[in-house]
């Protein structure tokens, strides 16, 4: 076994490999680049390598600066995590020459499952079923255009050498085929460096369940059940489960059978995902072999009880696989939910920003938690904003997804936009609990999963409030308490006046709301309590704040609630959501009321892709103006509704800054 690994990856990946090297008693080297420099996989391991600058071209990705650092700490072997260089065949033969092992499959194997295209020639060989499809050389439009007419639409387009999603497109009619043929092949050149594109007849209701293989160098194979990944966004998993709902033991074993015969067709070895489309009929095609770890993972993880990454590391050391196939059993059921820095509201635009206020639920055997961040960490622009996967267990689907409703109602997070809200949503949308699953799922309920509930405020506003005063006042007594006469009456915050009221106005806003509120401390002290009053009705309000916890007594009913406060804004989280405020402060004329029309903005730091319309064009409501790249997506800036552009910033190729004006606008 190896004595020192190096894990060529970051994030939560790196921390997660890292977790069982350690327990293994193996000794572990980090990478980093300048945006990582003080991030949670750095502080975990043993050792660690500056790359360079943060972006992944001049520091991750670049395999000469890590086969040096291997080679410099003297780690005998590299684990590529998922991403960046895991399926680089250039790289795997580059560990080969400075004897590094690689723990991963086979420069072949790698090679061979490298193309999409080439992957389905070697299957229908293997006589695995695949999907209807071309994918032949001939890269013409005319040629991919007519495969697409052929078949009869809706088709889908697929960057042979792709993966998460990035370089495919949904194309539903003839119209529409040359613009999705082009976006494709720039998505996939951005990413890939590659726009060779595969079509295929795109299922209509399909699900997406794949399997995960295991093979070592003894000619050993084993299947470690299914998980099924239907719930998608941009054809990236959302939610994935363990076992798949519905699969009866002989499919189950006519799926594993053939990702086994997949494996073997390439002489596989190691930790491999063959992923399949499986129709309403109970028919199934090969759609792709993923030649390395999945994100997915601990699904898998949890329903047998098996470290896969331990697995990894045994046969990458030329070790048995741990377990035969009659060894193999599943126990109980998994959700893993992704817990992105995303608004999905807004297409799931990628957010970026400093995780001010973070707290997960509590890990238990019951939920577990795989992340690479902490409170305070950014999300920078330069990599995938996950910030963790939320994974639960129970011994049913019922009671593992009532885990999962709970878990992700106690996960607090402020300081950027996510997709938690979004996840519950789906999570407890009746179709989901029903198992209604297919890969259409999300646009096909979009009314369950976003909906926003319209909050009542009961008690909330004047928690609020409450907060708001009691912190002050902490904050106060803080001060006061390191000045010379810590019982002035300039440190107090109560209020006071001669002969009225000790009367505090606030004004809040939730939503697009705003609410005046008022609050009359009554009493000084320990014992102190507020009259506050919003919108003519008062509560008498006691509590106080301990840690990131408001403990309160509103009109005699006690409980408590975690709070972030960054600025002037409030998070509120409660059992029944989170509850999210800013404090308005007076205006003293600064405001332009004019500040913001007239252009239009970067959502985001980023590449501008593509400029799709000329000074003094006339475009329609929802028209594409703009394409840009940030975070490794293409998001197109629409029209806000019909008018003229005057005036065009940036031109295709440049970078932008978010927040920057792109272009300026006149509305019709």
């Amino acid at each position: 076994m190896f004595t020192k690994i190096l894990i060529a990856n970051r994030g939560e990946i790196a921390c997660r490999v890292i977790k069982t090297a350690r327990e293994m008693g193996i000794l572990t080297v980090a990478v980093y680049s300048d945006a990582d420099k003080d991030s949670l996989h750095v502080n975990m391991a043993d050792e660690a390598v500056y790359l360079g600058p943060s972006p992944s071209r001049e520091s991750y990705l670049v395999s000469e600066k890590v086969i040096e650092a291997a080679k410099m700490t003297g780690a005998q072997a590299i684990h590529p995590g998922y991403g960046f260089l895991s399926e680089n065949a250039d790289f795997c033969r580059m560990c080969a020459d400075n004897n590094i092992t690689f723990i991963g499959p086979p420069i072949g194997a790698i090679e061979a499952m490298g193309s999409k295209s080439a992957a389905k020639t070697i299957m229908e060989k293997a006589n695995v079923p695949l999907v209807p499809g071309y994918h032949g050389d001939d890269q013409s439009e005319a040629i991919l255009k007519q495969t697409a007419d052929d078949m009869g639409y809706p088709v889908l387009l697929k960057a042979a050498a792709g993966g998460g999603g990035k370089g495919m497109r949904q194309v539903w009619s003839a119209e529409e085929f040359s613009e999705g043929l082009a976006a494709a092949k720039r998505e996939a050149m951005s990413s890939f460096g590659d726009d060779i594109m595969l079509v295929e007849k795109y299922l209509t209701q399909p699900r997406h369940v794949e399997i995960q293989v295991f093979c070592d160098n003894h000619e050993n194979a084993v299947y470690l059940f299914e998980r099924d990944c239907s719930v998608q966004r941009r054809h990236q998993k959302v939610i994935e489960e363990a076992p798949a709902p519905g699969m009866s033991e002989d499919l189950r074993d006519q799926m594993g059978q053939a990702a086994i015969q997949a494996a073997k067709a390439i002489g596989y070895q190691g930790a491999g995902t063959v992923e399949f489309l499986l129709d309403v009929d109970g028919s199934f095609y090969f759609m792709e072999m993923n030649t390395r770890l999945q994100v997915e993972h601990p699904v898998t993880e949890l329903i047998t009880g098996q470290d896969l990454v331990e697995w990894q590391l045994r046969v990458a050391a030329g070790e048995l696989l741990p377990k035969k196939q009659s060894e193999l059993e599943i126990k109980g059921h998994a959700f893993e939910a992704r817990i992105y820095a995303e608004d999905p509201n807004n297409d799931f635009l990628p957010a970026t920003g400093k995780l001010s206020f973070l707290v997960p639920p509590i890990e238990s055997e019951h939920v577990r938690v795989d992340t690479g961040v902490r409170q305070g960490d950014e999300v920078s622009v330069y990599y995938d904003p996950m910030i963790a996967k939320l994974i639960v267990w129970d011994e049913s689907r019922e009671k593992a997804l009532q885990r999962m409703a709970k878990a992700l109602a106690e996960y607090r997070v402020s300081g950027v936009t996510t997709n938690i809200d979004f996840l519950y949503n789906l999570a407890t949308c009746r179709p989901f609990v029903d198992a209604e699953l297919d890969t259409g799922f999300i646009e096909n309920h979009q009314s369950l999963i976003f909906h926003n509930d319209e909050q009542t405020l009961a008690n909330e506003l004047p928690m609020a409030a409450l907060y708001l005063v009691l912190s002050r006042a902490k904050t106060a007594k803080q001060v006061a308490a390191k000045t010379n006469d810590p019982y002035s009456p300039w440190n107090t915050t109560n209020a006071w006046r001669v002969n009225e009221a000790h009367i505090h106005e606030l004004s809040l806003s939730h939503g697009e709301v705003q609410y005046d509120v008022v609050v009359e401390q009554k009493r000084q002290g320990y014992d102190s309590f507020y009259l506050i009053t919003v919108e003519g009705k008062t509560f008498d309000c006691q509590g106080y704040i301990k840690d990131n916890s408001l403990y309160f007594t509103i009109n005699g009913y006690r409980s408590c609630a975690t709070i972030a406060h960054n600025d002037e804004h409030i998070s509120l989280y409660r059992p029944n959501g989170v509850f999210n405020f800013t404090r308005v402060l007076p205006d003293l004329g600064d405001t332009d009321e004019d500040a913001g029309q007239g252009g239009l903005a970067a959502p985001m730091n980023g590449t501008m892709v593509d400029v799709l319309v000329a000074k003094g064009d006339s475009v329609e409501k929802d028209q594409p103006l703009v394409i840009m790249e940030a975070m490794k997506m293409e998001h197109t800036i629409k029209a806000p509704s019909a008018g003229t552009v005057t005036e065009l910033f940036f031109s295709a190729g440049d970078m932008v800054d978010g927040g920057a004006e792109l272009l300026a606008f006149e509305a019709e």
